[in-house]
């Protein structure tokens, strides 16, 4: 995998492209001393000082809904010279805060590739819905998984010049809180050809999934066909997409080929062997409560969350699927 093609899956580079095609969202480059905090793990965990709340926002917002999405902002870079107990970024805080009611009054965040999925356990909802800047800082400070954007974005690179990119960005989207898990899917494109769909949250059986799947998997091919394909520029590469109740598809993500994104229902290796040109587009959903699988990404050890080759989860994953394939041939 070549750095170019991580670059490309950064929201910052893939939104503005496909913005009519995705969640509204709002992009704020974020100041170094705010990075800085974020990776600072020498002391106890600190939240900023608020320097406003919804009371203290100007009445009048100046961005209007209809304005552009994609602002990028250079923060004032004074805030690194505060001390960390008295640690506060009032002109973020304030760009955020207004960002949030411009968009609706609820947002979920994220870094240039990821989101704090890992640390949903601490809000007040269990979930990434955030109505406030210290709600957004409490949920990126607890994460774990965000060191990746941080510090190994490149790891899985050849030729890598840096261990992390230049600039961060913090991508404030839409919460949308009718969104049905079920009807999101990552999609494995190879060789510009889509080979590939997968039902995104592996954890549950959907019959549902069952009974539109066919419906399902041409609406997402003509999307790719129309949409995608010509005009993501790397060849190799995943993204996940929404259905909406109305079918329409929103994209939701763009990730690299392999490395750190899970291949669900597939495993690389398989999908490695997929060229694409006349082969059907494997769409794969948990088809019974026996197909299902653990989630992968939550608060627990590192050393749980290992599925590599040999590991405890590669051989659970396999006698799951030992066991579901003697179910489906003693079914038929």
């Amino acid at each position: 995998m070549e750095e170019e093609e991580v670059n490309r899956c950064q929201i910052q580079e893939w939104y503005p492209k496909f913005k009519t095609l995705s969640i509204k969202t709002v992009i704020q480059k974020l100041p170094e001393s705010f990075v800085e905090y974020l990776l600072d793990d020498s002391g106890p965990f600190i939240l900023p000082d608020s320097v406003s709340n919804k009371d203290a926002l100007p009445n009048r917002i100046h961005n209007p809904i209809d304005e552009e999405d994609y602002q990028v902002s250079e923060g004032s870079g004074d805030e690194a010279e505060e001390p960390l107990s008295t640690l506060s970024f009032p002109e973020l805080e304030l760009k955020i805060n207004e960002t949030i009611e411009i968009i609706g009054g609820a947002v979920f965040p994220k870094l240039n590739w990821s989101s704090p999925k890992d640390s949903a356990w601490i809000s007040t909802s269990g979930t990434l819905r955030c109505t406030s800047f210290s709600e957004i800082v409490l949920l990126l400070r607890a994460s774990d998984s965000l060191v990746h954007d941080l510090c190994h974005a490149y790891d899985s690179c050849s030729h890598k010049s840096s261990s992390r990119p230049p600039r961060f960005f913090l991508a404030l989207r839409k919460w949308y809180s009718s969104l049905l898990p079920e009807m999101e899917f990552r999609c494995f494109v190879r060789g510009h050809h889509l080979v590939g769909i997968s039902q995104r949250e592996v954890t549950t059986f959907y019959p549902v999934l069952l009974d539109k799947k066919s419906s399902l998997q041409s609406m997402v091919e003509n999307f790719f066909t129309e949409n995608v394909r010509l005009c993501f520029e790397s060849e190799n590469y995943t993204f996940d997409v929404y259905v909406t109740k109305d079918e329409r598809v929103k994209i939701v993500d763009f990730n690299p080929w392999g490395a750190f994104t899970l291949p669900l229902l597939f495993t690389w290796e398989e999908l490695e062997q997929k060229r694409g040109k006349g082969d059907n587009v494997d769409f794969r959903v948990v088809e019974s409560q026996c197909g299902i699988r653990p989630g992968l990404k939550t608060a627990v050890p590192q050393d749980y969350l290992d599925t590599g080759p040999g590991s405890g989860w590669d051989q659970f994953f396999r006698k799951v699927d030992t066991e579901f394939q003697q179910q489906r041939t003693s079914e038929a």
